[in-house]
């Protein structure tokens, strides 16, 4: 199938499954422990129904919005995920410059194969740079500046990963930082032979932000070590206004699905919290982000932008979140499967399947604009299923 022939996400899922080696398909379309919290992720969002409307002019539609005071096409942001240079050679580079011409921000994840300075040398257009608090402050500081001279127009502050969940299939097929690259493994690679050549094309095979950047980590033997080190249990408050005076400039704390926790968002001049649960890849056990968001947006919704993550695979799912109050998407796993798909024209493939359901079930439901979406698009037998009034 050729990127332009899919015409869901789903399709490019299933190209992925059979594109991509095991050990790197099953780390994106997985979650931790049982998976019921990923599950739920997108259990919650199809049991939200539209409301049909007929005889509305909707002439002239369109899905231009902002995030972060950025002008986008549509208000969906790629997430940062860690690995995504392993589903697709130089796959940040290629996930850039789709979501760069296509006019919808990309983030970088901290743990990307691609470093800051490789996707900012192969854009035009300033992306968003993902960071943890690790124990190393120093090399924090390091990478704060780094994103700043690449020119990242904003910093997005993951806080739900203190430590790793429990990913059993990651554990099975020998997922780590690095990669263990057993016989199995190597087995399955040489079975994917479009993603060999793509990975063989490229220099770029380790954490281009990490390996000969912190202290002492010049390979990847002294990666392994570092990194298991680098979790910090003791991440507060305190230190998320250290880092927000550290950046200075838009700071997006990711990982928020806690009224309290929103309000102390607020208290530490975050310009935007996103509603996730890690994509379910976190905390087993924890609410669907959809179930999360509305309590947030009642508690906060006026003192900054408030977004969603987890679970968004469809032009309608974004537009739900929108309806109970989100302001903005975030995609993981959706242009992921683009990627392992078709590389950079599948990454764009799965925007413009987006766009195309976002713009259709606009037109359905009577709407013409993204500011004229509230709870009214949603039916309220479905609102009151999910537990909002």
């Amino acid at each position: 199938m050729r990127d332009s022939e899919a015409t869901c996400i789903e399709h490019l899922r299933e190209r992925a499954r059979r594109s991509v080696p095991r050990m790197f398909y099953d780390y994106v379309d997985a979650g931790s422990w049982s998976e019921a919290t990923y599950r739920a992720n997108a259990r919650d969002l199809a049991a939200l129904c539209f409301r049909q409307r007929v005889a509305v002019n909707i002439a002239g539609r369109h899905q231009g919005s902002t995030m972060a005071g950025r002008g986008v096409t549509m208000p969906v942001a790629l997430a940062p995920v860690g690995f995504a240079g392993m589903v697709h050679g130089d796959g940040e580079i290629l996930a850039a410059r789709a979501a760069e011409s296509f006019g919808v921000p990309f983030t970088l994840s901290t743990v990307s194969i691609c470093s800051i300075e490789d996707v900012a040398a192969h854009t035009s257009v300033p992306f968003w740079f993902q960071l943890y608090i690790m124990k190393d402050r120093a090399f924090v500081e390091s990478l704060v500046g780094r994103a700043k001279r690449a020119g990242c127009s904003a910093l997005v502050l993951t806080l739900d990963l203190p430590m790793q969940g429990l990913r059993h299939k990651d554990l099975r097929n020998g997922l780590s930082a690095p990669p263990r690259l057993g016989l199995r493994s190597m087995i399955a690679m040489a079975r994917r032979p479009r993603w060999c050549a793509a990975m063989l094309a490229t220099r770029r095979r380790t954490f281009g932000n990490i390996v000969g950047h912190a202290s002492g980590v010049e390979g990847t033997l002294s990666f392994a070590d570092w990194v298991s080190k680098q979790f910090d249990p003791s991440v507060s408050w305190d230190d998320v206004r250290w880092l927000r005076g550290l950046w200075g400039g838009k700071l997006i704390l990711k990982g928020i699905m806690d009224v309290e926790d929103a309000r102390k968002a607020v208290e530490v001049g975050a310009d935007v919290v996103v509603v996730s649960n890690h994509g379910g890849r976190q905390l087993d056990g924890a609410p669907s982000s959809i179930s999360a968001l509305p309590s947030i947006v009642e508690a906060v919704g006026d003192k900054l932008e408030i977004w969603l993550d987890g679970g968004i695979t469809s032009g309608q799912d974004a537009l739900k979140a929108l309806a109970l109050g989100a302001r903005g998407t975030m995609i993981g796993r959706a242009f992921l499967y683009g990627l392992g798909a078709h590389g950079q024209a599948g990454v764009r493939r799965s925007l413009e399947i987006i766009q195309r359901e976002m713009d259709l079930t606009m037109a359905l439901c009577g709407m013409s604009r993204i500011d004229e979406i509230d709870r009214s698009m949603l039916t309220t037998r479905s609102l009151a299923a999910l537990g909002v009034r």
